[in-house]
């Protein structure tokens, strides 16, 4: 992972308007997803969701790939970068799952969004981006959002609890990797939608045994509402969101994208509210402003920083 092979506009470039349009958009989505899963666990355990997810996602990624012209099979160098980027990405939702299963959904929130922390680290280290001290306090003041909206810290924690809580802690450290694999390797200038191909096609097996060892089965076949959130989450999540996040690493600083994904339990605070009836208060007003103002922090432009052409044509066109 040479660092030197990287445009140096790609690793620091801020986001542009249409950068952050598409990650309001993501960040909604994902927000949503969170609610999905839950609203179908009653017809299907978690692991195989995620196997399942995966299943259904191929089809539509090949479809893409196939309309566009992408050659999945060309000898591009990105063969042993994708088995790694497919491996932490199976592994990466294998412990998600299994921590969920210890700790609460709102501390598992919280600590899942240490992400943007992990990559800004191994961004320094990978890819020589470095982050101003205001863009450090951005990223705290976000966490701190987080956490205020979820309703941590929690007094009945006991040891099950703490594993589970570094479970997730682990699941966003990974979440963190492949996003630096993609950024730091071949993968970086191959299409988006051959990075995302490595990944769900490697997932599939590592969630199946996963769910098979864990004891989990489906006991009845799942109900319309079901069967049409796992159609959300495969088509559009998985086969749709996660090929545009993709885009976007290839284009942007990482560390700054990473950032902007600290919206997203807040909009899952927000579909709970409407969808599940859970109950908001003003403390969200107040973590929503945090968050608001962390994004800001790191995102701002470098004093004097040129602003370059958008490069989202450009890179959905490779």
């Amino acid at each position: 992972m040479n660092p030197t092979k990287l445009p140096l506009h790609s690793a620091e470039r801020s986001l542009s308007p249409q950068a952050i349009a598409l990650m309001l958009m993501l960040c909604v989505s994902w927000g949503f997803n969170q609610i999905a899963v839950k609203l179908a666990l009653s017809d299907i355990p978690p692991l195989w969701q995620g196997a399942i997810r995966s299943t259904a996602a191929l089809p539509v990624l090949l479809l893409i790939a196939h309309f566009r012209g992408t050659k999945l099979f060309a000898r591009d160098g990105t063969l042993r970068a994708g088995i790694w980027l497919g491996v932490i990405f199976g592994i990466e939702f294998v412990m998600i799952f299994r921590g969920l299963e210890l700790t609460s959904a709102s501390r598992a929130v919280v600590f899942l969004y240490t992400a943007p922390f992990f990559v800004a680290l191994g961004s320094y280290r990978l890819l020589g981006e470095r982050l101003r001290a205001s863009q450090w306090a951005g990223l705290a003041l976000s966490f701190i959002g987080v956490a205020l909206a979820i309703g941590v810290p929690q007094a009945d924690v006991d040891a099950d609890v703490l594993w589970g809580d570094l479970l997730i802690v682990g699941g966003g450290a990974l979440w963190a990797a492949t996003t630096l694999i993609v950024k730091a390797t071949r993968l970086s200038r191959a299409p988006a939608e051959k990075s995302l191909i490595y990944q769900v096609s490697i997932s599939i097996p590592i969630l199946g045994m996963a769910a098979f060892f864990s004891g989990e089965v489906v006991t009845h076949f799942p109900g319309p509402l079901a069967l049409s959130l796992m159609a959300y989450q495969a088509i559009w999540v998985v086969g749709l969101t996660f090929l545009l996040w993709w885009v976007l690493v290839k284009a942007y600083s990482a560390s700054k994208l990473s950032a902007f994904t600290f919206i997203t339990p807040l909009f899952g605070v927000a579909a709970s509210y409407f969808i599940l009836h859970d109950r908001l208060t003003p403390v969200f007003g107040a973590a929503a402003l945090l968050v608001i103002a962390g994004l800001y922090l790191v995102n701002r432009p470098n004093p004097g920083e040129p602003v370059p052409a958008d490069p989202l044509l450009t890179v959905t066109e490779t």
